[in-house]
């Protein structure tokens, strides 16, 4: 174990004292493979994780915390009318000793302790369609325990995350500017964008005329969010509420379906390779709708398919604005990582199209799912 890992995990440990879990905390150990919070695993005669909160990404951790206190309290409400286990079918926050959701260190770090939840885990990568279809029930769930929380209460807590004609906007501004003399060489790549500029409004315009409802959305709808019963198989929890605001159902569905159901790595260089699994999309709108239970309005399940090509769009976009301007956003591990990413996006938009009509029957298909 190198110096700074040690040191980091004594100072978790520490700060474990602040909080109220009944106990004295014995080991505390980095863990886990998020890229934005420190996380760490607290043993003691229970598991808790605990976890330092990246307050660059999200610049207001009081608000995030108030979010996730909201949700969660009110999804056990319904978990426990339901007759379910709130411990395991929703995050439990460990409040710190003077109430509060979080806790401010005297380095002005923020901080927050959940209850491990057991006999679980987690998957970087569907290992069969079913996990893929049992995370979109889950994803589902979420969307018609919240469906009556009132949305417009919850913090934006990354302003515009999902606003894609304002992504539009930052991407037509690096390209004229060209900071890193780089768009001459995606050239093609930048068209495609342009001669599509329409998928950047037609989401938010819908949602203007009230044609699409705001809802509580997740916003980072990949597998390694859900909870997996290691006994069951079904999914049990939503993880990593961060960035839980009000959005739009579709732009959920979107983003699972962008990265689940892609048959290649993001930056995978042998476009060849990519293109939108049918069978992965069909089981993720069968499992998606089931878990909504008739919550979606017929518009957003009409929407589903272009809430998937929209989310690419917006996702290959911000690639490409980011390797115009010096790969400054999103982490690479090689030149022009970036670039290839920005590439899967546009392959996988393309290969969608080719295959439009064939999503809108699969989604007409189970449009009645309860």
């Amino acid at each position: 174990m190198d110096v700074k890992q040690e040191k980091l995990e004594k100072k978790a440990l520490e700060i474990t004292k602040e909080f109220q879990i009944g106990e004295t905390a014995k080991t505390a150990t980095v863990y886990g493979s998020g890229h934005i919070n420190d996380t760490f695993l607290i043993e003691g005669e229970k598991r808790y994780i605990l976890q330092r909160m990246n307050h660059n990404i999200f610049p207001n951790p009081e608000e995030v915390m108030e979010n996730i206190m909201g949700v969660t309290v009110f999804l056990k409400k319904k978990i426990q009318k339901a007759g379910g286990d709130t411990k395991r079918e929703t995050l439990t926050v460990i409040q710190t000793k003077d109430g509060k959701g979080f806790y401010l260190d005297r380095d002005g770090e923020y901080w927050r302790m959940y209850h491990m939840i057991e006999d679980a885990i987690s998957y970087d990568k569907a290992e069969n369609q079913q996990i893929f279809y049992e995370s979109a029930v889950a994803f589902g769930k979420f969307q018609q325990m919240l469906s009556d929380y009132p949305a417009e209460t919850l913090h934006e807590t990354i302003s515009g995350f999902h606003d894609t004609k304002a992504r539009y906007q930052v991407f037509e501004k690096a390209v004229e500017e060209d900071s890193c003399d780089r768009a001459k060489e995606v050239a093609a790549e930048i068209a495609f964008f342009k001669e599509r500029k329409e998928l950047s409004k037609v989401l938010g315009e819908m949602q203007k005329k009230g044609e699409l409802p705001l809802r509580v959305t997740h916003n980072d709808t990949k597998l390694n969010n859900i909870m997996i019963d290691k006994k069951t198989g079904k999914g049990i929890c939503i993880i990593d509420l961060d960035t839980v605001m009000p959005g739009l159902a579709v732009n959920d569905f979107g983003d699972a379906i962008r990265f689940g159901a892609s048959t290649a790595a993001e930056d995978e260089r042998d476009l060849s390779k990519v293109r939108c699994d049918l069978q992965l999309f069909e089981r993720y709108v069968q499992g998606f709708l089931e878990g909504c239970a008739g919550k979606l309005t017929k518009n957003e399940i009409a929407m589903l398919p272009m809430g998937a090509k929209v989310m690419t769009y917006e996702c290959g976009m911000r690639f490409l604005t980011d390797y115009l301007q010096g790969d400054v956003y999103f982490k690479i591990h090689r030149e022009k990582q970036n670039l290839d990413r920005a590439r899967t996006q546009i392959q996988l938009v393309r290969d969608m199209e080719q295959k439009w009509s064939q999503m809108e029957q699969i989604v007409q298909r189970y449009k009645n799912s309860k």
